[in-house]
């Protein structure tokens, strides 16, 4: 089920498409920028996270992962590839999907600026 093999990035129209067909979104920033702005259905795992809880992921459907500009989700789209998951990342990341005009929750919400890097 895997967009090609070369692409790691889909662009927001089609993560949304995909997420509409059941597959997973996971928001890989920090909880205070989860909380001022995120997808709906999504799950937070953060960057920091995400080595910790893989193992709960599927392998037999495609990932979507997203960041506030893609960075930190390419990142992590690049390791679960590597350990064989069918991952992706939203291309410009959640500026990229409100650019396009598609909805975050809250109601209200907003892509928070990043304010520190992530603990190494």
């Amino acid at each position: 089920m895997a967009e090609t093999q070369q692409t790691s990035e889909l662009s927001p129209e089609r993560a949304a498409e995909l997420a509409r067909d059941g597959a997973p979104l996971i928001d890989v920033r920090g909880e205070d920028e989860h909380e001022a702005g995120h997808i709906g259905g999504d799950r937070l795992i953060t960057f920091d996270r995400l080595n910790d809880e893989v193992g709960a992921l599927a392998k037999d459907q495609p990932l979507i992962l997203y960041c506030r500009s893609g960075d930190r989700s390419g990142a992590a789209v690049h390791a679960l590839r590597a350990s064989g998951y069918d991952a992706y990342s939203i291309e410009g990341g959640l500026l990229g999907w409100t650019q396009k005009g598609l909805p975050i929750e809250p109601e209200g919400g907003h892509v928070a600026e990043r304010n520190h890097l992530p603990p190494a």
